[in-house]
């Protein structure tokens, strides 16, 4: 499938900021909290879906960077990424959509996700994006993303506008000049109702969302699946 350059829109903080460097402490917790809750192991076969080919920041692909098992990795997006393979030998890069995996079910041990779910447009596409990882995953699927009811919104680095109807949330983007972020396809903040929600569908898994911290304030959702014996 062709592939497409990092989107520079998403990238609204400089790499030096407080704000990159606490998403940078938080996503350190979000990957210790994947390996506890997905019980990896070293040999797990792990899918990474939604890798980036952005170098701005240090934690992005963070799975790539930080797991010690580089072999274990494989890295799919539709951003080319395939410089994770020379960056950290052993993981291997597919050129993929987490809407259309091209594994056969259950290929994997391991499917982690973090901040994408929000970016692939409709509800009923991020629900398809959760079955698609359930599909291919034999033991476990990890997902994060921002919660919606966190004052300070990750990527306009604005304060409390989100927390608008969505409809008037994108409007006001539209007038602000940041037509990117009023683009559903490009950002649609979720809830863990709305997680919750978004996962009941698919069967032959327990689900938990649980939550990540910033200041006392659930910032990020961490979704955890995993397959019923």
């Amino acid at each position: 499938m062709a592939t497409r350059p990092v989107n520079s829109a998403y990238n609204v903080a400089p790499p030096d900021s407080l704000a990159v460097r606490l998403a940078g402490r938080q996503r350190r917790e979000m990957y210790r909290r994947f390996v506890a809750a997905a019980a990896v192991v070293p040999g797990d076969a792990i899918l990474d879906v939604g890798v980036t080919s952005d170098r701005s920041y240090d934690s992005s692909n963070y799975l790539e960077a930080w797991h010690p098992h580089k072999a274990d990795i494989v890295a799919a997006g539709i951003d080319d990424a395939a410089f994770l393979e020379t960056l950290y030998p052993g993981v291997r890069f597919v050129a993929a959509s987490g809407l259309a995996l091209p594994f056969a079910d259950r290929t994997f041990d391991v499917v982690h996700c973090s901040a994408v779910i929000e970016h692939v447009g409709s509800f009923e596409r991020q629900c398809v994006l959760i079955a698609e990882c359930c599909r291919v995953a034999r033991r476990a699927v990890f997902m994060t993303t921002p919660n919606r009811w966190f004052p300070i919104e990750f990527h306009t680095v604005l304060p409390l506008v989100h927390w608008l109807p969505k409809p008037a949330f994108r409007a006001l983007m539209r007038a602000s000049g940041r037509a990117f972020f009023a683009d559903e396809a490009n950002l649609n903040l979720m809830t863990a109702n709305e997680l919750i929600t978004a996962a009941a569908p698919v069967s032959g898994f327990t689900t938990e969302v649980s939550t990540v911290s910033l200041m006392g304030w659930p910032s990020n959702l961490l979704l955890a699946m995993r397959r019923r014996a």
